[in-house]
């Protein structure tokens, strides 16, 4: 029998699911990142082109992971030492079959923030990637719009300046001082409406916590 966290979460994910695809988004509920992962190879299929930003959710889960020992052309990041041929990679995400990411927050009414420092997630999200894929808790989600820009900009922005190890005024404390200091992370807030092509833009939510 399903606890009451896992009865609320399901009809959350239903009533998202929803919310997404009246914005032309595509979406999926899993209730574990297993199960999550194996969406995503699902969709993404074999031989496919793909590449992603710096989302900590889809390497926790192990998806990154599978991608590059699978039969995928990948451009994997985390593994580039050459700033040039760094640069040349990201560049080349608007040219791939997929790029995957993490939502910083999701609205209950279905719309997706992003935050960038230096533009590059922002950028292949909003356009040229043949599709998006979004990987998310629920733990992301908030009440709305506002409230999912505040979680964006207080959360996981100084988790990230912290992780990048940028010394922006919210990695001294945790705090988001809408600063415009040097290396800020906050240099882009995106969010998404809508998918403008029709289920470019597809999400898999997941129960089980995940990222930040």
């Amino acid at each position: 029998m399903a606890t009451p966290k896992e009865m609320r979460n399901q009809m959350l994910a239903e009533k998202l699911i929803k919310n997404f695809e009246r914005r032309n988004m595509e979406a999926y509920f899993c209730k574990t990142a297993a199960e999550a992962t194996e969406k995503a190879l699902e969709l993404i299929g074999e031989g496919s082109s793909v590449t992603w930003g710096g989302s900590m959710t889809i390497r926790d889960m192990g998806l990154t992971k599978r991608l590059i020992e699978g039969n995928y052309d990948v451009f994997d990041r985390d593994t580039c030492t050459d700033p040039e041929k760094l640069q040349e990679g990201i560049r080349r995400a608007f040219f791939m079959d997929w790029y995957l990411a993490s939502p910083n927050a999701i609205s209950e009414d279905g719309q997706l923030v992003n935050i960038d420092g230096t533009g590059n997630r922002v950028a292949a999200i909003t356009f040229g990637p043949k599709n998006v894929l979004f990987i998310a808790s629920l733990n992301k989600v908030c009440q709305d719009l506002e409230s999912a820009v505040k979680r964006a900009r207080s959360t996981a922005s100084p988790i990230n300046a912290a992780r990048f190890d940028i010394k922006t005024p919210c990695r001294m404390d945790g705090t988001c001082h809408d600063c415009n200091a040097p290396g800020c992370i906050c240099s882009y807030i995106h969010i998404t409406r809508n998918s403008g092509v029709k289920n470019r833009i597809k999400i898999i939510l997941t129960e089980e916590e995940l990222g930040f």
